[in-house]
């Protein structure tokens, strides 16, 4: 079977969105690829199950991967995205308080500033305490105008920011990283009650960390990329990602059900075939597996994520659910977040049916899945409006290696070279995020094609400046 992958310039180890994503960079370069994946199907985390007519993703979190990062990577410019509602719900255990997409944009970028700003006090704080001299400041005036700008967008728009990415003011001095609770705890000027509004459970969804003991900068990104993108769900479920990832590499450049058991700088050796030789390896597994073939290599703390798919009558029966289609953030019991992804993307959804999708994190994800069902109903039944009696558990899909943990100090650009010929990449190489897999796998064609003294197809910077 892999005669001919025996013949190719690149193996890539793992068929999820970051290896599909550079095998995609490379085979337009000229690069010949095999691309080797262990289980049966591709796509990695992202998975969607077909259940009678439902389409259920395995990992349930919304995207804010902007519009330009999809058009940089091959395939994903014809991916059709299925927007939130602009906006925020915040339930505060009785009622449902929304809040609009200016105020929740304008929060999210205050707090974001807010967030830099107490990190730059306490760098400074501590070089003074150091006896060190402190960099040049930030320029302050570029960032503020940079955010009235994205505000400005918004508000054209009717609530829907353009979407873009934003990179911290050109000249600006670096900020101390440390954990959000601590930069959180020092309050710094955030927004009439934000802080307690939504600010915490927007980062807990953002960032799946119930506990905020991330990144402080991460964080500050996070808000930013929500403020100055959209969520959305990708039409037809997850899986969508990495198919269309796939569809257009040359037939026979995917293999599954193939196991490699070891790599080297010329070859990877499989369970099934033996030995496969290629002039560069580049594994594209989450980060257990990359280190399991790459000894040495530090694996990250993991975030654990249970989802669990409901459905009910369809909307406007008895027992049915609202058409709320805004991301909902409960600020108490063991919900994270929860949205109507039937009403969302109705191609997820038989005739006659809604789905909810319901995400739980932290400690409360480890129950087991009837527990956890009991536990989530009532609270699902003030949220959505339907009766416990009338919603019927679809599927429940616990991940405890689902988000890798981005602990401070956090550092976005992980190098993906080991040495010239072996290659990683992956999002706990970046950001725990699908855009940070298809960011790590663009930055390790970049440098592969490097090595062979080859041009690569694009200069872009891989963070996206703000538009003017």
């Amino acid at each position: 079977m892999l005669r001919t992958a025996s013949a190719v310039d690149v193996v890539i180890v793992g068929a999820g969105p970051a290896g599909l994503a550079a095998a995609r960079h490379l085979t337009g370069a000229g690069v010949s690829v095999a691309v080797l994946e262990a289980s049966p199907e591709i796509g990695g985390r992202s998975v969607t199950d077909h259940l009678d007519g439902f389409r259920l993703d395995h990992c349930g979190r919304p995207l804010a991967v902007s519009a330009a990062e999809l058009r940089r990577t091959p395939g994903l410019g014809e991916l059709t995205p299925r927007p939130f509602a602009p906006g925020l719900s915040v339930h505060n255990g009785q009622r449902v308080q929304r809040i609009s997409a200016p105020r929740s944009t304008r929060g999210a970028l205050s707090a974001a500033r807010a967030l830099v700003r107490a990190d730059r006090r306490t760098e400074r704080r501590t070089d003074r305490q150091a006896g060190r001299q402190t960099g040049r400041l930030p320029d302050r005036r570029a960032e503020r105008d940079a955010d009235r700008r994205t505000v400005r967008r918004l508000d054209r728009r009717t609530g829907r920011a353009a979407p873009s990415y934003a990179t911290p003011p050109a000249g600006s001095a670096p900020a101390v990283d440390r954990p959000i609770r601590d930069a959180l705890a020092s309050r710094p000027a955030f927004p009439p009650r934000a802080h307690d509004a939504f600010l915490r459970p927007l980062l807990g969804a953002l960032l799946c960390d119930p506990q905020l003991r991330g990144s402080s900068r991460g964080a500050a990104a996070a808000l930013r990329g929500y403020a100055e993108g959209q969520l959305w769900l990708p039409a037809g479920g997850a899986f969508a990602v990495p198919e269309l990832l796939a569809a257009a590499l040359p037939p026979g450049t995917v293999r599954t059900s193939v196991r490699v058991t070891a790599v080297s700088t010329t070859g990877v050796q499989t369970a099934e075939h033996g030995p496969v030789p290629c002039r560069a390896v580049l594994v594209a597994t989450g980060a257990r597996d990359a280190a399991e073939l790459l000894p040495g290599l530090r694996v990250p703390a993991f975030h654990p994520v249970t989802v669990l798919h409901h459905t009910a009558a369809t909307y406007g029966g008895r027992g049915a659910p609202s058409r709320e289609t805004a991301l909902i953030l409960p600020t108490d019991g063991p919900v994270a977040y929860t949205y109507a992804a039937g009403a969302i993307d109705p191609s997820r959804t038989p005739p006659g049916r809604a789905l909810i999708t319901t995400v739980v994190l932290g400690a409360a994800a480890a129950l087991p899945p009837a527990v956890l069902d009991r536990a989530v109903r009532p609270q699902l039944d003030r949220i959505h409006g339907a009766q416990t009696g009338d919603r019927q558990l679809l599927t429940t899909h616990h991940d405890p290696y689902a988000v890798p943990a981005m602990p401070a100090p956090h550092d976005p650009e992980r190098p993906v070279r080991v040495l010239a010929g072996l290659y990683v990449c992956g999002d706990h190489r970046d950001t725990g995020t699908l855009q940070g897999a298809l960011n790590s796998g663009r930055r390790a064609a970049r440098a592969i094609l490097q090595d062979f003294g080859l041009p690569a197809l694009t200069t872009e910077p891989d963070t996206l400046p703000a538009a003017a």
